[in-house]
């Protein structure tokens, strides 16, 4: 019912919107925010880049609004105005990541903003928001980038991709060969987990850790983990010495003073961790990210950010948690 009144009122709202109605606008692209926020945070990694590229989006397809003829569906003509954005932004950066440790702008994406999307599309949106996909996306150039996006993510043709970019469709389809073979390399295919294996492995982390039990918590790793911890271009390689890093470095090795609470991000589990300050009050530290396999823990990305507890929908302090 809700998409046949969308459809109906559809074109009224857009010809109040090309009239100069800012509400009628509103009303129009609200329904589209959830896809645009996503396509910025694929091409950016960053989920407050993203923020921000889709608001310049919004602004830009209201200045622009005008001339819009309807010749291609309202969301194909926002994702073009939000892709030219996002590439501005990237060139504005500079100097392109090398390896998976340089993507210091790396953030994670918190499942909660995915509570719109049709479950018919779950599985595939959970791919395409992997956190190690959306981090090895960074290591394309920007056209790749937005090549490999436009034509796997949200399956545009190539012949539409190349009239986006002023290109043509051999050198489209040359340039989507080039990215899916950087993918492949620095993300290798892995088998996908079952969510009631990711919660078990969760439950267990914060369990172990509690204990202080490094041998329960390294029996969850892989022997080949890998520990980043953006923005640092920091990489601690197997399980014993990300084992070696928990039992010294996080409050100088006392893990039971940091106290783990279970969230998602990027249809993965994830963890955020709070940390007493002086008058006892557990202060947000950062957000874990675990990527799992059938075999265990592969990667754990922290995120020692406060900023993201909002985003996480999570406190930012909690006497709660003493």
């Amino acid at each position: 019912m809700a998409a046949t009144e969308t459809k109906q009122t559809a074109p009224t709202l857009l010809a109040a919107a090309q009239a100069g109605d800012s509400g009628a606008f509103a009303d129009l692209v609200t329904p589209h925010r959830q896809s645009l926020h996503l396509h910025c945070y694929r091409m950016l990694g960053s989920l407050e880049e993203a923020e921000e590229a889709l608001q310049e989006t919004l602004l830009r397809a209201w200045r622009s609004l005008g001339g819009y003829q309807e010749r291609a569906p309202l969301l194909h003509w926002l994702h073009r105005i939000a892709t030219t954005t996002c590439l501005k932004a990237i060139a504005a950066r500079g100097r392109r990541p090398a390896t998976l440790a340089e993507v210091s702008h790396l953030q994670p994406y918190p499942d909660r903003l995915l509570d719109r999307v049709d479950p018919a599309d779950a599985v595939e949106l959970r791919e395409s928001v992997r956190l190690a996909f959306v981090a090895a996306l960074q290591l394309l150039p920007a056209t790749q980038r937005a090549v490999l996006i436009l034509r796997e993510v949200l399956c545009w043709s190539s012949a539409e991709v190349a009239e986006f970019l002023d290109s043509s469709v051999p050198a489209i389809n040359s340039a989507l060969q080039r990215a899916r073979a950087t993918l492949r390399s620095a993300d290798p295919p892995r088998q996908p987990t079952l969510e009631a294996y990711d919660q078990e492995l969760a439950e267990r982390f914060i369990a172990s850790w509690r204990r202080l039990d490094l041998d329960a918590l390294a029996a969850l790793l892989r022997e080949d983990a890998i520990l980043r911890m953006p923005p640092e271009s920091v990489e601690i390689v197997g399980r014993d010495a990300v084992c070696r890093f928990f039992a010294t470095t996080p409050a100088e090795g006392r893990l039971d003073r940091i106290r783990l609470v279970a969230t998602a991000a990027n249809g993965q589990p994830a963890l955020a961790a709070y940390l007493p300050d002086a008058t006892d009050t557990c202060q947000g530290y950062g957000i874990m990210v675990l990527t799992t396999t059938p075999a265990g823990i592969a990667e754990i990305t922290g995120f020692p950010d406060q900023a993201l507890f909002e985003w996480f929908g999570l406190p930012k302090e909690s006497a709660l948690l003493r």
